[in-house]
């Protein structure tokens, strides 16, 4: 159900979420030289790491509150991370002719994501054992 309670954590953890996505993102460009958008890339491998990590958790932990899951999921990662962002760094080394980076960058976001999520899950569900 959505009340002023969920929106006031999507939101919260929105801005925490944004803030960490503007640091990590700024830190990555400034750190590694590179032809690829690694800001973005770090962002969304982290977030679907933390994703596979959170679900996990939360399967053990039944009694954690819907407004707790909403704050972390939704507003922090749903923040942090982000695919518009991908698509059009992908859409603007594509047309610049730069296929190769661009299908590597999308290659990297896609199946990476999938991957850090799916270790983060199992990393929890083998600690939790």
């Amino acid at each position: 159900m959505m009340n002023l309670t969920t929106i006031i954590a999507v939101a919260s953890g929105g801005a925490i979420g944004a803030t960490l996505r503007l640091l990590i993102n700024t830190w990555t460009n400034k750190h590694f030289v590179h032809a690829l958008p690694l800001g973005t890339l770090a962002v969304n491998l982290i977030g679907s790491l933390c994703i596979g990590m959170l679900f996990a958790y939360f399967h053990f932990n039944t009694t954690l509150s819907p407004t707790i899951k909403t704050f972390m999921v939704t507003g922090i990662l749903g923040a942090l991370t982000t695919y518009s962002t991908f698509a059009i760094e992908s859409f603007f080394l594509l047309e610049s002719g730069h296929y190769g980076q661009a299908f590597a960058n999308m290659a990297l976001n896609l199946f990476g994501t999938i991957l850090f999520a799916g270790l983060g899950y199992i990393l929890i569900l083998k600690l939790g054992n």
